[in-house]
């Protein structure tokens, strides 16, 4: 594991990109050793594998960890994340912004999270569709209980460098476009995974999310 970070540390060199470790398939102690060498930042897609990984670390290093919601949130279970999660990266509708902020009014917080986009058409994916979030963006950004840091993007299922490439720039062209028409800053971008992470980062990702590459098959 220290020599995959090692690996992505140096591919992604002085350029300001957080590594988000995405720990849905591996355990407790793996946590643990990434936490060891310096990772900080933590994925997880399902809340019942998340909380119960949040409990059995709280004695450790839990609470000097970062959580990340990475995975599909369905509506139902928005109360048992929202102020669980430093950041909900998989914010897909109008409706579930609307149920989050909600919640977190309800518990007097704010719950910062991504606005998911599908830039290029991809039926297995959930997201906004850039025209559908430009529609939106202003309900969204006027509810009380989130603040929008930025958007999230996964590629379709495919190997080509370029298409990978298309939708990460899509994505921060998305991104400039809402910063002008709305005023905002929208500072992050969640964008990379273990296949096509190096060309997020060139394509501008304040976010990688890796699991494989970090902690192997």
């Amino acid at each position: 594991m220290a020599d995959n970070l090692a690996r992505i540390r140096e591919g992604i060199g002085e350029r300001p990109v957080k590594l988000i470790a995405v720990s849905k398939y591996v355990g407790a102690q793996s946590v643990k050793e990434a936490f060891a060498s310096g990772v900080t930042e933590f994925g997880e897609s399902k809340i019942a594998d998340a909380l119960e990984k949040q409990q059995s670390l709280a004695d450790s290093c839990g609470t000097q960890i970062n959580w990340h919601f990475i995975g599909h949130l369905q509506t139902n279970k928005v109360k048992k994340a929202v102020g669980r999660f430093s950041l909900i990266h998989s914010v897909d509708s109008l409706k579930l912004a609307q149920e989050i902020a909600k919640t977190a009014e309800l518990l007097g917080i704010v719950q910062p999270v991504l606005l998911q986009v599908k830039i290029l058409n991809d039926p297995s994916k959930s997201g906004f569709s850039p025209d559908e979030l430009r529609e939106c963006f202003p309900t969204i950004a006027a509810l009380n209980g989130i603040t929008v840091n930025g958007l999230m993007t996964i590629t379709p299922l495919s190997c080509d460098p370029c298409v990978w490439s298309s939708c990460f720039d899509g994505l921060r062209l998305l991104r400039d476009d809402l910063r002008a028409t709305f005023g905002v800053e929208l500072k992050e971008l969640s964008m990379g995974m273990s296949q096509d992470w190096k060309e997020a980062v060139n394509c501008g990702a304040t976010m990688v999310r890796l699991g494989q590459a970090i902690f192997g098959s």
